[in-house]
């Protein structure tokens, strides 16, 4: 990682800039797939990006699959609302790569049915043409439940997005071997 002694204050200010487009496009995200903009996730995703949830269903590789994934995800789907919230973006010594985690939730209608889901974003980002995009991405919930369960929460069983109950993938720290340990690489 880049020395923040040793860096002019035009290097500093193009650091921020950066930051400040990441944390936009993971707001536009958003945007796009409330949106179901097709385009939209073409300018995104880098052409050669990957998509994974960590339960396993989105597995996507190429800008052509990862919107093959994302027109399918929308058959399933009604109205969506996403919204974002704390943002951390990593930069390391290549000016036009960096990774980042993101807050999320959304609102969705699945198959006629409300729910609220809470997700995580574990993201590389790439600079293309002097904008950045999604490099990777890999999504992952706590809970994906009908508005009707939210008295549920805490069941380690509180995925129902696809019609059965399945594992929440996090808080790691009370479901996985490693626990945490993989945020300590954002400390």
């Amino acid at each position: 990682m880049t020395d923040p002694t040793t860096t002019t204050t035009e290097q500093r200010l193009q650091r921020l800039q950066d930051r400040a487009e990441i944390q936009e496009l993971g707001v536009l995200y958003g945007y796009v797939m409330d949106e179901r903009d097709e385009r939209g996730i073409r300018q995104i995703f880098a052409p050669d990006a990957a998509l994974r949830s960590q339960d396993g269903v989105f597995a996507a590789d190429g800008i052509e699959d990862i919107v093959e994934t994302y027109l399918g995800r929308f058959s399933a789907l009604g109205p969506t609302n996403h919204f974002s919230h704390g943002h951390v973006v990593r930069f390391g010594d290549d000016p036009d790569r960096a990774r980042g985690l993101l807050a999320s939730h959304a609102e969705v209608s699945r198959n006629g049915v409300a729910m609220q889901v809470a997700l995580r974003y574990k993201d590389e980002y790439v600079r293309n043409d002097g904008r950045w995009q999604f490099a990777s991405r890999l999504m992952s919930y706590m809970y994906y439940l009908p508005v009707a369960e939210l008295s549920e929460l805490g069941d380690r069983n509180s995925v129902r997005a696809y019609g059965d109950q399945r594992p929440a993938d996090w808080p790691e720290a009370l479901y996985s071997e490693t626990g945490s340990a993989w945020l300590h690489d954002y400390l």
